[in-house]
């Protein structure tokens, strides 16, 4: 007799509004045996939302190698996994993409259940050049690589997408301004989704100006070098 054949489910969850919270990822969340999360109580609050009991296992960036070897022993074992974040796609610029990878070279079924994306989100609400575009993930934390990032930016003849930390924005902004040209257009769209979602669009001066030392939320930044 074969066993049972698990699998892994990969679940977008909101980035803010929990009613962005598709009916598939609440099935899916649903049926799991065992929900894989960024931070355990915060998927715990989704789910007592959602008034479902599952077991929780942590799995971030610390111990992803860690919690490989268990995730792919409960799949063997015929489990359905989901996989969550703290809002968002696992795989983009939060953990998901190894242990992806993980259960594809097992030749395990590995299920995706899109949600919301910040980086789509802001780039849509910006109304900057989609197509292409480029997303960077987080900005580097260090002034240098920081500048370097915004300077290939800057030489783009497309969009460019970054996260950036609230208490880095101002000097980011700063930088903007000294690099790309004073008549680009850039977006700072600030707490996607929630109750005091910003999406401020101008040029460099513009954007920076309006931004003061102690912006707060979670930022999404999208750069145009060229004016449209």
């Amino acid at each position: 007799m074969t066993s049972p054949q698990g699998r892994l489910i990969v679940v977008g969850t909101p980035i803010g509004n929990l009613s962005d919270l598709s009916p598939r990822a609440c099935q899916a969340l649903a049926t799991a045996d065992l929900v894989a999360a960024e931070d355990t109580r915060h998927t715990g609050l989704l789910l007592q939302h959602l008034q479902l009991k599952k077991p929780l296992l942590s799995y971030q960036k610390f111990n992803e190698a860690s919690r490989e070897s268990e995730i792919l022993d409960r799949l063997r074992q015929g489990q359905t996994i989901a996989l969550v974040t703290d809002g968002g796609m696992p795989g983009v610029s939060d953990p998901g993409e190894r242990i992806i990878r993980a259960v594809r070279r097992e030749h395990l079924p590995v299920e995706v259940v899109p949600g919301p994306s910040a980086p789509l989100h802001a780039l849509v609400a910006s109304g900057l050049p989609a197509l292409p575009f480029y997303f960077g993930g987080f900005l580097p934390p260090k002034s240098g690589g920081r500048r370097n990032e915004i300077t290939a930016a800057a030489r783009r003849d497309h969009t460019s997408v970054y996260f950036e930390s609230p208490h880095r924005l101002a000097r980011t902004l700063a930088t903007l301004v000294e690099v790309f040209p004073p008549n680009s257009r850039i977006c700072v769209a600030r707490e996607l989704t929630k109750k005091f979602e910003e999406v401020f669009v101008g040029t460099p001066a513009e954007v920076a100006a309006h931004f003061g030392e102690k912006t707060k939320g979670e930022i999404t930044l999208v750069l145009s070098p060229l004016c449209p």
